[in-house]
């Protein structure tokens, strides 16, 4: 046997043994270091919608017995039914999944057995008038506003951070670079600014998303019959004498069922009207692309040649002992790339035929999860790199004399201008930018061997205006106007 061969043998054994296992079934991160152990992880792990899905059918009946469509103790009795987690087991949940498309149909047979183990009577009243979709989308919403509370908790640890970095460099000079290169100055707290303009940005989007996150209710095809046969004394076969109080039943338990929850009550079931998800895969994509800035920015300042920021505990390398790379940003740069095609799937959905959809439904709900773990893991990455960001104003300083002064030719070409005409500046500062690269002087040296210049500028105010520091505009102003909105975090006054 060949070593190659050796070698697929190996790994076809251990993937043989893997796949007998309990524990391969588990995702347990591997591939997905940007979110692994972070607490949005846990918020929408197999267990979390396990624990979503109880509570959704526990919220129902709940709605049902306030309403007198359940009798008096049977939202209790579901509860301490769901409450024995262990007797729900995600992976046996998935396997009998398969069968019927959805979790929820052995979910919810599995705790109409655990409730009549304690009340027959309140059996009856498990999953009753619903449909799967009802209770999927209400655990999907649950887990959501879950996992956005931790999400909005760490984009709010950032715009601090933030915040106070942008004013702590208010007037730090840098060189603004455009197209990547070098083009006129700015200020390192002004870049902050902006950095944390779009953390908020992405903060409020998230937060009108979470706040209208709806319950699902409709029954079958989203007319909410069942529940107006299961009114008054609880018999499946009894409808109210009233059209209209038959009609109405429905709508007010929909209303019950929002309060239940704690979600949205929604004006329509949204069976096929896909817009909550499709939102917030939206803000989604948009926090995602946000915080990618953000590490796009610090990998390009952290790079070697640049050197002017740094991360504050840098990844290790495993063929170079002295590197420290910006892991950080990495991970977060990874997650913006990702999110945009995990939310096209869910815009996609959106053409969702019929009152229930085959197949468009169901294709929403792995991208969902994925999409807001990713965002979790670098809303939680983009807190601790914002937090702990070093700044190196003397590398942003030497960045900025790179070039001799010809940063500043702007300035320079302004300010002659209007002593000798823009013709005349603008072939001054040109032929004085080839002589001191000719010469390897400084700008101000080699304009003032133009004799042209000698009338209408002096050396000292040309070293003046060649100084990049001097020429930051109206970026201190800029971050005093970003600094006045709030976050939820404290702003440095």
């Amino acid at each position: 046997m060949t070593s190659a061969d050796a070698a697929t043998s190996a790994h076809a054994a251990t993937s043989a043994g893997a796949a007998t296992s309990a524990g391969a079934a588990a995702d347990v991160g591997l591939l997905a270091p940007v979110r692994v152990g972070t607490a949005v992880e846990h918020a929408t792990g197999d267990a979390a919608y396990v624990r979503a899905l109880l509570a959704a059918e526990t919220a129902l009946v709940r709605a049902q017995e306030s309403l007198g469509h359940a009798p008096a103790g049977a939202a209790s009795a579901v509860a301490s039914a769901a409450a024995d987690t262990a007797r729900f087991d995600p992976r046996a949940l998935a396997l009998r999944a398969r069968s019927g498309g959805n979790p929820v149909i052995p979910l919810a047979a599995d705790l109409t057995a655990a409730v009549a183990e304690r009340s027959p009577e309140a059996a009856a009243h498990v999953h009753r008038g619903a449909t799967s979709q009802d209770i999927l989308d209400t655990a999907a919403m649950l887990v959501a506003t879950e996992a956005l509370r931790l999400i909005l908790a760490d984009l709010d640890r950032a715009a601090t951070a933030l915040a106070h970095t942008a004013c702590e460099h208010r007037d730090t000079p840098m060189a603004g670079r455009t197209l990547t290169q070098h083009a006129v100055p700015t200020t390192f707290g002004l870049k902050a600014a902006g950095w944390r303009s779009l953390v908020l940005d992405a903060r409020d989007r998230l937060a009108a998303v979470r706040d209208a996150l709806p319950v699902q209710l409709g029954g079958a095809a989203g007319t909410l019959a069942a529940f107006a046969a299961f009114a008054e004394s609880g018999d499946p076969h009894q409808v109210s004498d009233s059209d209209g109080d038959a009609q109405e039943v429905g709508v007010r338990l929909v209303e019950a069922y929002a309060t239940a929850t704690g979600l949205a009550a929604p004006t329509l079931p949204w069976h096929t009207l896909r817009t909550p998800v499709a939102d917030l895969g939206g803000a989604l994509a948009f926090t995602a692309g946000a915080l990618g800035k953000l590490a796009a920015d610090v990998l390009v300042l952290s790079r070697t040649e640049i050197g002017e920021v740094s991360e504050s505990t840098g990844g290790a390398s495993s063929a170079m002992p002295h590197k420290a790379n910006p892991a950080r940003a990495v991970l977060i740069a990874a997650a913006a790339r990702q999110v945009p095609a995990l939310a096209g799937i869910l815009y996609g959905a959106l053409a969702a035929e019929d009152e229930r959809p085959p197949g468009a439904w169901h294709a929403e709900w792995q991208p969902l999860r994925e999409a807001l773990r990713t965002v979790g893991g670098a809303a939680d990455a983009a807190a601790a790199l914002a937090e702990g960001l070093r700044i190196h104003p003397g590398r942003m300083r030497e960045n900025l004399d790179a070039t001799g002064g010809l940063i500043v030719s702007e300035r320079l070409g302004a300010v002659l201008t209007a002593r000798i005409g823009r013709a005349a500046a603008r072939a001054a500062v040109t032929e004085g930018a080839a002589r001191a690269a000719r010469e390897g002087i400084h700008l101000h040296e080699a304009l003032a061997q133009d004799p042209a210049l000698a009338t209408v500028v002096t050396p000292d105010e040309l070293r003046t205006l060649t100084d990049p520091s001097g020429y930051t505009g109206a970026a201190g102003l800029l971050v005093d106007r970003a600094l006045r909105r709030r976050s939820e975090g404290t702003v440095p006054e």
